[in-house]
């Protein structure tokens, strides 16, 4: 059984009249179980500005119903650059440079791809999909 933990802290000393200081750690288990999630898909890819949106992760093939999380990471150096993401045509969020996110997505629905769409500028994006396993069809 795989372990793979995901942590994320969050600080500041002036947001608030106090002091903030916040971290939480999970650990990546498969749906229902203390068992780990062994697989993954990463990539690193450059969106093109403009055009399509490019499906970072295939949700026909990502495995129904089961537990995944995805990551992904805007690299750009431009602080002016962004990329949005998507699912379905749902728009989550933009990520600036430098900017990540980290969810959790249950593959429930096949036509739900996680597209990113760079609408200014290329940017380089990078990826991860920590899930159970995947669905195959036959050709």
């Amino acid at each position: 059984m795989a372990t793979t933990t995901a942590t994320i802290t969050l600080s500041s000393a002036d947001l608030l009249t106090d002091s903030l200081s916040l971290s939480a750690t999970q650990t990546l288990y498969k749906a229902g179980t203390t068992t780990g999630v062994e697989e993954y898909d990463m990539g690193r890819v450059v969106v093109p500005a403009g055009g399509s949106p490019l499906i970072l992760v295939d949700a026909t093939a990502a495995g129904n119903d089961k537990a995944g999380k995805i990551y992904v990471a805007n690299k750009n150096t431009d602080e002016t650059n962004y990329v949005i993401i998507s699912m379905n045509d749902t728009v989550i969020g933009r990520l600036y440079s430098g900017d990540w996110m980290f969810i959790p997505w249950s593959q429930v629905d096949v036509s739900a791809d996680i597209e990113v769409k760079a609408p200014n500028e290329a940017n380089a994006v990078e990826w991860v999909f920590f899930h159970e396993g995947k669905t195959f069809s036959a050709a």
